[in-house]
């Protein structure tokens, strides 16, 4: 079914852009190259020869038209999404063609959900936010650990990096969030997201092996707040970090990520660790791999394939856990990511 059908990738020359479009070609897509900087894009094709380039700025609706006609889908990788979600979902309804976004931003995918929900229901449109290693990854393993449970009393998603070398996109967005809150962090309780302007705990995780107990800033809120709550009866969902990881995303020296194979991926590697709790019992889902960046690209393109194909359980604006089957996706992404889940 992908042989020539065409994929606008807004953003297609940006770090995690370029490993979108690369996955696309791998599969069969023809990916159409979008974004703001007509030169970026150009310089684009020196690494892809003949790729499609329509520059699109955002505040351009005959542009953004230009560069979705006759594409199948939309994967948008320009952030911050705060400035880009909703101008690329607006097209993508126009042109009535599924969207699939890679945001980490918290206040993006809650603005997605809040602004898109009605209108893409009624018009059985397909739009899913954070369908990227922060957001989707971890829905789908909160997911399919949740099997037979029609709610839990706590989610804990737990991140381990053993480095985090962000991209200026990262710091970008990171500093967009910031300004939206005031400077306050971001978590969800109570079953509801809430503001505080405390310092974040410090405490020990137990990671299974081969990362093992390591200190993690606890209440280190990523885009899991907004993606697990919006289908799953969780009242408190907390997330983690290492805290070598966190240390590196907020320092000014950190250098951003740097290619150690023949595919780009960066040597950084990870481990994400989730475990449900209900009335005293305990469910567990793991993800090992490697370059939180390039991992993203078979996570957005297999959501991409799977609405293409149909293989989707709703329409409107959904999390990956909702919208497709957890553990098939999952166990698709095996050339990718080593999963354990509950029961397998």
């Amino acid at each position: 079914m992908a042989a020539g059908q065409k994929v606008a990738v807004y953003g297609a020359y940006g770090h995690t852009g370029r490993f979108v479009v690369a996955e696309l070609r791998e599969r069969g897509y023809v990916p159409v190259a979008s974004g703001r900087d007509a030169g970026k894009l150009r310089a684009l094709t020196a690494s892809h020869p003949g790729l499609d380039v329509r520059p699109a700025p955002v505040d351009d609706d005959a542009a953004l038209d230009r560069a979705l006609a006759g594409t199948a889908a939309v994967i948008n990788c320009a952030g911050p999404f705060a400035a880009t979600a909703a101008p690329v979902i607006e097209a993508a309804l126009r042109a009535r063609i599924p969207y699939v976004d890679v945001a980490a931003e918290i206040e993006a995918n809650a603005d997605t959900f809040a602004h898109f929900s009605d209108r893409a229901r009624a018009q059985g449109a397909v739009i899913v936010p954070a369908m990227a290693f922060y957001g989707g990854l971890g829905d789908l393993l909160a997911t399919a650990a949740m099997g037979d449970w029609t709610a839990a009393d706590e989610a804990h998603i737990a991140y381990g990096l053993d480095s985090w070398h962000p991209t200026a996109g990262t710091r970008n967005a990171g500093a967009v969030s910031r300004e939206r809150r005031g400077g306050a962090r971001v978590v969800f309780t109570d079953g509801r997201l809430q503001h505080r302007h405390d310092d974040q705990p410090t405490l020990e995780w137990p990671f299974p092996e081969p990362v093992g107990p390591r200190k993690v800033i606890g209440e280190f809120t990523m885009a899991d707040v907004v993606t697990l709550p919006s289908h799953l009866s969780v009242p408190e969902v907390r997330t983690y970090m290492t805290a070598d990881a966190a240390r590196d995303v907020v320092a000014p020296d950190t250098p951003a990520p740097s290619p150690a194979d023949e595919h780009g991926r960066s040597a950084q590697t990870f481990l994400v660790d989730v475990v449900l709790r209900s009335q005293g019992h305990e469910r567990r889902a793991v993800a090992r791999g490697r370059d939180i960046y390039a991992v993203t690209a078979p996570l957005a393109v297999e959501a991409v394939a799977r609405v293409l194909t149909g293989r989707t359980r709703t329409t409107g604006v959904a999390s990956a856990g909702e919208i497709f089957d957890a553990p098939d996706f999952l166990r698709a992404l095996s050339p990718h990511i080593e999963v354990e889940l509950p029961g397998a």
